[in-house]
């Protein structure tokens, strides 16, 4: 069932005559599935391992494998899993060991399968009292004897429940049977555990016992039981109880009448690939002995003794198997002594060495005593030491070197390694004097000698090099390994020593001028000389660099062999006028042709001396350079511009001009300009940021800024003269305020048609401010009284505007009379659409009869539209930087109008009202006469203004605007 335990038992015997050993493995065959998986096995070593994919369950005490007796194994699985459901069995296997040491398989079975079902199940704790008692056969023994010790439980429910069981003596613990039944022994008893002096079991439901025999006076004492309840919840893990002993059992145990003794002697520390010689004399016994030799690890895993080799009673000597290949012996060189000679010792034989005496009388034992001992065996790289030493580790090519590998310690057959790294990726092997005397060589024979020396406590191996040069430089190292039993142990490499191989310091010096003054377009020659005593293998390498402030570029070399090449930078036009040749002393001149302005600088002559070392390879010492300054001198520049500052001022949305004016060297006409205009904004968005170019030969160029992206696509740049650049700013925005200033470098060709820039001016800053058109609206503000009965006209007269590019909003507003609630009754918009809001079942008619004059008339009137009326102009204006935007609102004069319907009366006006109409007219007058100067001047507004008045010619009455309610 899920979350449960699963059980099953088996029980293998075997009937081979011969020492034979078992091996189990329990299966899980699932349905479906071809392959059986491993769940648990326990090898013929006797070492439990989880199959794969039950680790963590075993790990976690949920899959255990016990043993229930001499023959008898019980598989549990706690905790199961739907996982688990399938067929288990168990396969067993019977091994037997040949005298080689190899173990061979001599027969396999499989026991019947069980089907195992998973469902739930619930466990349920018993918590009741437990009863120990201990007791024994008899407590009074003879050394020699059989002791035999049972622990009985008692307690409620006993079959349900699981306990541990152990035995102690004093404080030291025995042996210990666990919940699932897996016995295990202390420390101190598990080699008798192993020689079958010890043995414990459970041979029934309530009793459990545990056998010593022989017994040693040693084993006298009081002896207790303790047992341990022990929960299983419904992971399947235990979780131990309160303990419970029993009363104490006293045992006493009289020596026999042989007193045998033992003394153990022999040598505490041994060197690796020494002989281990140990001493076991015997006192005091009578009869037949044998002796065992076991050994314990000093590994913190390894806790038992294992066996070495035995000697019975009747001389026969009998290695254990893991033991069959070494060198070990077991000797009787008198009656009372035993002596275990160990040859070629390992470091891994160190640890304690018990030797156990077995006094026999038959067939039987009757008495055993053991003594130990700790023997330690250091490890060869303990006592042979290696390192690396040189008295000249750091020369001067040409120069020898001796390296010694001082080797310390006993006399050992070995092998010497020489290595050479020369870099961080590999090691080159020099060569091997192995240890009997064979050399082999992987590098240049010719440059190594080796040379023994043997002395008291060590011997030095020294590697000669003769006239070093750079191939030997690097860290060597000497590896040494000594032969022990047949074969090479590596000792750890020595250190590194650094080998130096030098140049040797140049005493190259050179001369050459430090300043030379030359005139434009003539030839330049440089000369730097060697004038200190060269070598008659020397080869020089030159390098001639030119630099300009900061920057150094290299302009031509002469490698060792006199070969000439231009440097990276070098471009074809400067090649055709540079050459370079050497001539005797050695000199190296550098030759420049046409010399232009731009070849100022300094020229560095760099040379590097070259030699041969003595494997004839070459190598080159420090560079040793000297340095001449060139200076080219030209007419004077008589590039002169305007220098003065200048500040000027428009308003938005005009046209301004830029002057920048040559007011010397502009007459030959050989001469050629290259204009750049530069921008600085006030806001510090541009910092002289370039506009356009205008190039020497005539190429215009905007150059690519998003910042000055608008205002370049209304630039226009003239040159009225050959001394004049001027620069355009079409429909000037308030951006476009800052500072511009242009700078003019003059060019000229030279004899080859190349052009050669002469010199460069920069004219003075220009401030420009653009500022927004002024408020400037006014409307006619006449105050007029009309009584009519008809038709009448609501007149709106823009007498002033703030810009020629203005355009109006217009609105009429109608009051009943003063104080009451103004109410707009029509509106024609900026762009010619109209509405009309009146509603009061009266017509309109829109009229626009001139530019500045707006007229709205109310058709057929009644006396409830008689009362105030005046109207408002809103002035708009375009703006670069920020499209149409509204300057001015003004209001004109009151309209008072009284609507009479009886009679027919004429209209009275008072004298106020003729001025005003007289002035009104004169006003027309004057602006029709200005509307007409302005349309033969500016033909391009005229005709906007011609297709504005041309829209509303016929003035057709208005209807009302349809509601929605229509």
């Amino acid at each position: 069932m899920e979350s449960t335990v699963f059980r099953q038992q088996l029980k293998a015997s075997s009937n081979t005559i011969q020492h034979t050993h078992l091996s189990f493995a329990w299966y899980l065959h699932k349905d479906g599935k071809d392959d059986a998986q491993v769940i648990i096995s326990l090898d013929r070593e006797f070492t439990l391992v989880p199959g794969p994919g039950f680790e963590e369950r075993y790990q976690a005490g949920h899959i255990r494998l016990d043993k229930m007796g001499e023959a008898t194994y019980r598989l549990k699985m706690a905790q199961l899993q739907l996982s688990d459901q399938g067929r288990i069995y168990c396969q067993a296997q019977e091994w037997i060991q040949d005298p080689d040491g190899s173990w061979y398989s001599l027969i396999k079975m499989d026991a019947e399968e069980n089907v195992v079902n998973v469902k739930a199940r619930e466990v349920v704790p018993d918590m009741s009292s437990l009863v120990v008692k201990i007791s024994a056969q008899q407590t009074t023994l003879q050394e020699g004897q059989e002791l035999s010790l049972s622990c009985n439980v008692d307690t409620q429910n006993l079959e349900e429940r699981f306990f541990s069981i152990a035995w102690l003596r004093g404080r030291d613990e025995l042996a210990r049977i666990g919940p699932t039944g897996i016995l295990s022994v202390g420390p101190e008893y598990s080699v008798r555990e192993k020689e079958g002096e010890l043995r414990a079991a459970r041979i029934g439901d309530v009793e459990y016992r545990l056998i010593l025999r022989p017994v040693r006076t040693g084993d006298q004492g009081e002896y207790v039981c303790k047992a341990w309840p022990q929960d299983r919840g419904s992971d399947g893990v235990f979780t131990q109880g309160a303990a419970t002993d029993s009363s104490s059992l006293l045992v006493s145990i009289s020596a026999s009448v042989s007193g045998l003794s033992v003394e153990i002697q022999g040598t505490a520390t041994v060197n690796e690939g020494d002989r281990l010689k140990l001493t076991c004399n015997v006192h005091g016994f009578n009869g037949q002995l044998s002796v065992t030799w076991q050994h314990k690890s000093t590994s913190p895993s390894t806790a038992l003794f294992t066996s070495i080799i035995t000697l019975s009673q009747e001389g026969v000597m009998e290695k254990d198997g893991a033991l069959m290949n070494r060198k070990v012996r077991a000797l009787r060189p008198t009656a009372d002594s035993f002596t275990l000679e160990f040859d070629e010792v390992r470091p891994s034989d160190s640890g304690a060495y018990q030797c156990t005496v077995s006094e026999w009388k038959g067939s039987s034992k009757t008495n055993s005593q053991s003594q130990t001992t700790t023997v330690t065996v250091k490890p060869v790289d303990s006592f042979v030491k290696v390192n690396l030493i040189s008295r000249n580790n750091r020369v001067t090519i040409g120069e020898n070197v001796e390296l010694m590998c001082r080797v310390r310690g006993p006399r050992l057959p070995m092998t010497v390694t020489w290595s050479l790294q020369r870099d961080a990726l590999s090691i080159d092997n020099i060569m091997t004097l192995y240890f009997d005397g064979a050399i082999s060589w992987s590098g240049d024979q010719h440059r190594y000698q080796l040379k023994v020396e043997n002395q008291q406590s060590q011997v030095i191996h020294s590697l000669l090099i003769n006239s070093a040069s750079h191939r030997e430089a690097g860290n060597y190292q000497c590896r040494v390994s000594v032969v022990l039993q047949n074969e090479h142990k590596k000792l750890p490499p020595s250190n590194q020593l650094a080998v130096l191989v030098l140049n040797p310091v140049s005493k190259l010096r050179l001369s050459s001028p430090t300043t030379l003054t030359r005139s434009v377009s003539t030839d330049i020659e440089m000369k730097c000389s060697v004038v200190s005593e060269p070598s008659l293998s020397s080869r020089y390498a030159v390098n001639w660099l030119f630099q300009q402030q900061t920057e150094k570029k290299l302009i031509v070399s002469s490698d060792l062999d006199a070969l000439v090449t231009f440097g990276p930078q070098v471009e074809l036009e400067q090649k055709r006028r540079i050459s370079m040749r050497r001539t005797r002393g050695p000199s190296f001149e550098m030759t420049i042709q046409q010399a232009r302005i731009s070849d100022n600088g300094s020229y560095t002559c760099e040379v590097v001396e070259w030699r041969q070392d003595p494997g004839g390879h070459w190598y080159s010492l420090s560079p040793v350079s000297t340095t001449t300054v060139l200076t080219l001198t030209e007419p004077a520049n008589d590039l002169h511009l305007d220098a003065k500052q200048q500040h000027l001022t428009t308003m938005e949305g005009g046209e301004v001009e830029l002057k920048c004016n040559i007011i010397s060297g502009a007459s030959s006409p050989s001469l050629f300009y290259k204009v750049i205009w530069l921008y600085t904004g006030h806001d510090s968005s541009a910092m002289n940021v370039s506009l356009l170019e205008l190039d020497h030969t005539g190429l215009l160029r905007y150059p690519e800024n998003q910042v000055v992206r608008g205002l370049q696509g209304r630039l226009r740049l003239s040159r009225p003269t050959q001394s004049s650049f001027y620069l355009g700013i079409q429909r000037a925005c308030e951006g476009d305020s800052g500072t511009y200033q242009c700078l003019v470098e003059q060019y000229q060709l030279d004899y080859e048609g190349h052009w050669q820039q002469k010199s460069s001016n920069t004219a003075g800053p220009i401030t420009l401010i653009v500022n927004v058109a002024e408020k400037n609206l006014s409307v006619e503000r006449n105050e007029v009284e009309l009584n009519v009965s008809g038709d009448f006209i609501i007149p709106c007269q823009i007498t002033r505007q703030s810009s020629s590019e203005s355009e109006f909003q217009v609105t009429w507003f109608w009051q009943e009379k003063t104080g009451t609630k103004q109410r707009p009754i029509f509106t024609v918009y900026r762009n010619s659409t109209l509405q009309d809001r009146f509603g009061e079942g009266a017509q309109l008619k829109f009229g626009h009869p001139l530019s500045s004059h707006f007229t709205l008339t109310v058709l057929k009137p009644d006396p409830k539209n008689s009362g105030l009326y005046y109207c408002e102009v809103e002035e708009w204006l375009p703006s670069l930087s920020h499209g149409w935007r509204k300057v001015a609102v003004e209001k004109s004069g009151y309209l008072t109008v009284n609507v009479i319907t009886e009679g027919k009366c004429e209209p009275q006006y008072s004298s106020s009202t003729w001025i005003g109409i007289l002035a009104a007219v004169v006003l027309c007058l004057l602006l029709v006469i200005f509307l007409l100067v302005l349309k033969l001047c500016r033909s391009r507004v005229s005709e906007r203004k011609k297709a504005e008045n041309s829209l509303w010619v016929d003035e057709l009455p208005l209807n009302k605007k349809p509601s929605a309610e229509d």
